[in-house]
């Protein structure tokens, strides 16, 4: 009966997605038509995850294979990559794609890594998962509580391998493996720049070649990176493939050219034959930013005019204004972003008209927000520049003794 329940979800869901590019038509329209061949598609600004172009980026959809970017990057921040993993009798009986483990053999978790992002075997996802989570599904709950940290709200994982899968989550909803195409981007942007395996993962994910053995050394196999789009287009960093019946084509990858970097997700991206309709939507959207965007520096430096102070102590200077400045060093006073033509970047001061004493010397005092298409994108404090006492008849009593003693 459970069984069945799961189908009929899954089942529900493959509906909903087959009717989704339709329901949506009348709320979501692309800012230009690129004729691409995914049914979702989103290129983001790498250095903010800002959208500069989106078809169908909020509809969830099953992701296949691109799941193993997040797999990956779990292993990387939660593994140690020379232990040793055995293979269980679940891992070992894992659908190809597979490296083919029988149980009870060893393998290295970097070796692992590698087979998994190289060559997406479905076996070497089971064991890693196997290995960080306890059990493939205290795996998908790590996946999930990351995914939730991201802000990813309309994903969720089952499987660690990215194969179609449906269940019952906590709160007794029906759900499938899927994600967006916006938010799947946004965890490849915390996989290349956030993360602090970050490194890592690069060099695991653009890595042509890789080969290794079993624990004993009686088994020897060789890798070969399937993101045939490093080899495509100038600049590509990492990425990853993938196909199931219930999700089609799919992929997510990150290019970086001429200071500029951009980062791309497909999904159902065409089913067989078409395999090559993700390289060529990749180099869509990649050609796309290039040629439209361009990075500029917008940070403002104009000086900020000083601000009243009332109820304060002015005796000394017959000071009432303060002097206010930004707290920043020299490589934060710039924020680059890509914009097209026409497009500008909304700058929001909020700087009181007058601040009341007492006032300390480095307070924060104001903000300047820095905003494109409502979406805050820096946020730089104003600070004051001195301190002014509050006025009271003790301090101001003191102050004229003082002055007559001295005189």
């Amino acid at each position: 009966m459970k069984v069945g329940r799961r189908w009929a979800a899954f089942l529900m869901s493959g509906l909903m997605l087959w009717l989704a590019p339709f329901i949506a038509l009348a709320e979501e329209k692309p800012q230009e038509d690129l004729r691409l061949y995914a049914q979702s598609a989103v290129l983001i600004d790498a250095d903010n995850g800002r959208v500069l172009y989106g078809k169908g980026q909020d509809i969830i959809r099953p992701m296949a294979s691109t799941t193993k970017i997040m797999t990956c990057i779990l292993a990387l921040e939660l593994g140690d990559l020379d232990a040793q993993i055995t293979a269980s009798g679940k891992a070992a009986s894992q659908p190809k794609v597979h490296l083919g483990v029988r149980k009870g053999e060893q393998y290295r978790l970097k070796d692992l890594l590698y087979a998994l992002m190289l060559e997406s075997y479905n076996d070497a996802a089971v064991m890693i998962a196997e290995e960080i989570g306890g059990s493939t599904q205290g795996f998908a709950d790590l996946m999930n509580d990351k995914a939730a940290a991201l802000g990813c709200e309309n994903t969720y994982f089952i499987t660690a391998n990215g194969l179609d899968g449906a269940e019952t989550d906590k709160q007794g909803m029906e759900r499938i493996h899927s994600t967006t195409a916006a938010e799947l981007a946004q965890i490849m942007r915390y996989c290349i720049l956030q993360s602090p395996k970050q490194k890592e993962f690069l060099e695991i994910t653009g890595t042509q070649n890789y080969s290794f053995t079993d624990a004993k050394g009686s088994r020897s196999f060789q890798c070969s990176n399937h993101n045939a789009f490093l080899q495509m287009m100038e600049g590509a960093l990492s990425g990853k493939t993938g196909f199931t019946g219930g999700a089609g084509y799919s992929y997510v990858g990150a290019l970086k050219k001429d200071g500029k970097c951009y980062i791309i997700a497909l999904l159902g991206c065409g089913w067989p034959p078409h395999k090559s309709y993700k390289w060529k939507d990749a180099r869509t959207l990649y050609s796309y930013g290039i040629e439209k965007y361009e990075r500029r520096d917008v940070f403002q430096t104009e000086i900020i005019p000083p601000i009243p102070v009332t109820g304060g102590l002015h005796w000394k200077e017959s000071r009432k204004e303060i002097p206010v400045h930004f707290k920043l060093r020299e490589e934060e006073r710039h924020l680059y972003l890509l914009l097209k033509d026409g497009e500008q970047v909304e700058v929001r001061k909020q700087l009181p008209s007058i601040i009341k004493a007492p006032v300390l010397e480095g307070q924060l005092v104001g903000e300047i927000e820095y905003r494109i298409d409502g979406i805050l994108l820096k946020k730089v404090g104003v600070y004051a520049g001195d301190t002014v006492e509050k006025l009271t008849f003790r301090r101001a009593w003191s102050l004229v003794l003082g002055i007559f003693v001295m005189s």
